[in-house]
């Protein structure tokens, strides 16, 4: 008999690590080898890419290279409404480091819907209505690039549709979950992370990550955004 396990630790998926934890800035060099870019001026700020990193619950360092679109070239336009550099998010993905990816998504959501400016490391599910369109369209657009149109929040708002937004089901058809023995639980992100970041493995759906440490309004309001009603968040800029 397979028991459903929830709990606060481990069903959590890691959105920006607990308030009580301290960030402490990590440095990661993105091979300029790998990535084809069509502006000069951008290419040396892909060189090292910066984001931070919770010091408890660190997802691994790295991860191997595992874009399953080769040869792609990284936009030259990344809007933001708020001023918001997508060039580090556009190298990591590039690269193929999905780790770096997924954590530099987290921090500028956190930018990008204020709560930065309010001094929190963390984003509260009434701010989601903050957040712009233009914002989380080019996140959408570089993660649907990068992956082949395999991960991205446009492509989890379909898996919870299908999942007739039951927030089990949904964990299960994307892959948040495991079976430990007897027990199916969620994926642990604290210690070692026991999430697929690779394009070829991961299930529809896997990345970007949310966490549910502070229940499962946060990332149900994502996926309710106003930019997922139609389909113009897919247009590439002029």
């Amino acid at each position: 008999m397979k028991v459903s396990s929830i709990t606060s630790f481990g069903a959590v998926i890691a959105f920006l690590a607990p308030s009580m934890t301290a960030f402490a800035p990590h440095s990661i060099t993105v091979p300029s080898s790998r990535i084809s870019i069509n502006s000069s001026s951008s290419r040396s700020s892909l060189v090292t890419v910066c984001s931070t990193m919770a010091d408890s619950g660190v997802p691994p360092t790295e991860s191997a290279p595992s874009s399953s679109v080769d040869g792609a070239v990284i936009p030259t336009k990344l809007p933001s409404d708020v001023g918001f550099d997508y060039v580090p998010l556009a190298g990591a993905l590039a690269s193929g480091d999905l780790v770096q990816a997924d954590q530099i998504t987290r921090d500028a959501l956190i930018v990008i819907s204020g709560a930065k400016a309010k001094g929190r490391d963390f984003v509260y599910w009434t701010e989601v209505k903050n957040i712009p369109n233009t914002d989380l369209a080019t996140i959408e657009r570089l993660w649907q690039q990068f992956s082949g149109g395999k991960f991205g929040y446009s492509v989890q708002k379909k898996k919870w549709k299908q999942s007739k937004e039951d927030f089990e089901v949904f964990c299960k058809k994307i892959g948040w979950t495991t079976q430990d023995g007897e027990v199916e639980r969620k994926k642990r992100w604290f210690g070692a992370s026991e999430f697929i970041y690779d394009v070829k493995k991961a299930p529809e759906g896997h990345l970007p990550l949310t966490s549910a440490l502070r229940g499962t309004s946060l990332i149900k309001k994502l996926l309710e955004h106003p930019v997922w009603d139609n389909d113009d968040w897919k247009k590439q800029p002029e």
